[in-house]
């Protein structure tokens, strides 16, 4: 099974950049997408429900902001949109969907950038994730999107130019820390220890074409899961977005 993540900062606008010629091309069992900025009524049906696949769609009640969707070829016996009490995320970030063999759970996480406040809201959002995804260990679990974070210093171009921003704080990774110490596995690092591989490049100052980058989009696994990951990839060459699609071959039933 190949399962894909992008954070496609806009569907319509990522649609009239390539996104649809991607699609068809890849074809992949289950795609998650973050940041579709869209509500189905504003979507034709090429992107609503393209064929052959059932789409779930979490927006908030902000258009043009925010939301996630997955479009799978398989169906899910459940789906959800929230992990923490309504009132906590009312913003359209998560869908948790479990199959018969595995749960997936695709997460935008919030970007920090916006003041003290949405800071702090950051880091409870990720407590109170950290805290849902716990109740599946003893499952198959894929756990999929936007971090907004970069763990390492082999994950961004400059770190010690962006240990003081938000993306990169102290605390954020640390965070991370603690997350993989749960028993969280990161799929592209089990695979690839190189640097210079990132997910997300800055469209003001054209990073990307000097990849100057962050890998702050991340497919995690449990330690149970893991050795049914056969690969973990990144397509830094696929544009339409300021992020790239990310993906991995997993060996679950279609």
């Amino acid at each position: 099974m190949r399962i894909f993540s992008w954070n496609v900062n806009g569907i319509r606008a990522c649609a009239g950049k390539g996104f649809t010629e991607w699609f068809e091309k890849e074809s992949p069992d289950i795609l998650c997408l973050q940041e579709t900025k869209a509500h189905p009524e504003q979507l034709d049906g090429s992107l609503l429900s393209p064929e052959g696949y059932t789409t779930y769609w979490n927006n908030p009640p902000r258009k043009g902001y925010a939301g996630v969707s997955v479009f799978t070829k398989v169906e899910p016996v459940s789906v959800s949109r929230d992990f923490s009490a309504k009132s906590f995320d009312t913003e359209g970030r998560t869908l948790i969907l479990e199959f018969t063999d595995f749960v997936l759970i695709n997460t935008y996480f919030p970007n920090g950038g916006m003041g003290p406040e949405r800071l702090a809201y950051k880091l409870e959002f990720y407590d109170r994730f950290l805290k849902f995804v716990d109740g599946y260990k003893g499952r198959d679990l894929v756990i999929c999107g936007d971090v907004n974070t970069a763990h390492k210093e082999i994950d961004l171009a400059r770190p010690k130019e962006n240990e003081m921003f938000t993306g990169f704080l102290p605390v954020e990774r640390a965070w991370l820390d603690k997350f993989v110490s749960h028993g969280y596995v990161d799929t592209f690092r089990h695979f690839n220890k190189e640097p210079g591989n990132y997910t997300w490049w800055d469209y003001k100052t054209r990073a990307r074409e000097r990849n100057v980058g962050w890998r702050i989009d991340y497919f995690f696994v449990t330690e149970k899961t893991i050795g049914k990951v056969k690969d973990s990839f990144i397509q830094p060459e696929v544009t339409g977005s300021d992020h790239c699609p990310i993906g991995i071959d997993i060996k679950f039933k279609r």
